[in-house]
C-alpha cells in the first residue's frame, strides 16, 4: 500500500464519514479514485488535506467534506446522466463516473480542460467527456440532465444552467454571499427549481457565476 492509499483511506475515515456520509457509492468511489493524480504535481503532498486545493487563480478542488456532502444530497443513481460543472482537472468527474451512467464535465479554463481529459484517459475512466467551453453556458447539447453539481462557489445561478435540468433531476450548488456560502439543493418540478438549505461551506466564485450588482445614485 503506498502513502497515498494510506491518505485516501483516512481522508474518508476522518473527513468524510464523520460529516454523515455513508452512502456505500460515494465511499467506495472516494475510496477508489487516485485523487493525487487530478492536482498539480507540485501539490500532491496537499492532496488529502481538508481544506479547497488552489487549480488555477480563482479555481479550487473542493474539500473531500464539501464534495462528499453534495454527492450524498444529490444521491446520484447508476442510470444518471451528471452534468459536472467546473470540473477542474477531473477529479470529481472521475468520482461521479464511478456512480452515475454518464458524466459531461465541462471546464472553461483550456489548459485545465486539456489535463483534465488526459488525466481521465490515463486513469482509465472511460464514461466521462470533458467539454471546453463558457460554464456558465453549461453543456445543453447533452442535456437535459438527471443531476447537476456546480464545483465551485456561486453568485447567481445562470438561467441557462436550470434550463438544463430534467424535471425531478436535483442540482448541487455552493451559494456564496461574500466569503459565506452555502451548498443548497434544487429540485426541479413543474419547470421550476425549488431550493433547500445542504450545509456551510466556501469556495471561491466560478466565471460567469458572479452576482450582478446594483447600484443606486
Amino acid at each position: 500500500m503506498s502513502v497515498y492509499d494510506t491518505r485516501r483511506t483516512m481522508m474518508v475515515d476522518n473527513q468524510v464519514r464523520p460529516s454523515d456520509v455513508t452512502k456505500f457509492p460515494i465511499i467506495d468511489a472516494m475510496l477508489k479514485i487516485r485523487r493525487e493524480a487530478y492536482v498539480p504535481d507540485d501539490k500532491r503532498e496537499a492532496a488529502y488535506m481538508g481544506e479547497n486545493l488552489e487549480l488555477a487563480p480563482g479555481r479550487v478542488m473542493l474539500e473531500p467534506r464539501t464534495f462528499a456532502k453534495m454527492l450524498d444530497a444529490l444521491d446520484i443513481g447508476p442510470a444518471d446522466m451528471v452534468l459536472d460543472l467546473g470540473c477542474g482537472l477531473g477529479y470529481s468527474a472521475a468520482v461521479l463516473a464511478e456512480m452515475a451512467d454518464t458524466v459531461v464535465a465541462l471546464e472553461q479554463d483550456e489548459h485545465l480542460a486539456s489535463e483534465a481529459e488526459a488525466i481521465l484517459a490515463r486513469e482509465e475512466v472511460m464514461n466521462a467527456v470533458v467539454l471546453t467551453g463558457p460554464l456558465a453556458e453549461g453543456a445543453a447539447k447533452h442535456g437535459p440532465y438527471d443531476a447537476i453539481i456546480v464545483e465551485g462557489g456561486v453568485g447567481v445561478l445562470p438561467e441557462a444552467i436550470e434550463g438544463q435540468l430534467k424535471e425531478g433531476g436535483r442540482i448541487a450548488c455552493l451559494m456564496m454571499e461574500g466569503t459565506l456560502g452555502t451548498v443548497k439543493i434544487g429540485s426541479k418540478q413543474g419547470g421550476r427549481i425549488a431550493w433547500r438549505f445542504a450545509f456551510n461551506a466556501s469556495a471561491p466564485v466560478l466565471p460567469g457565476f458572479e452576482a450582478t450588482r446594483e447600484f443606486a445614485l
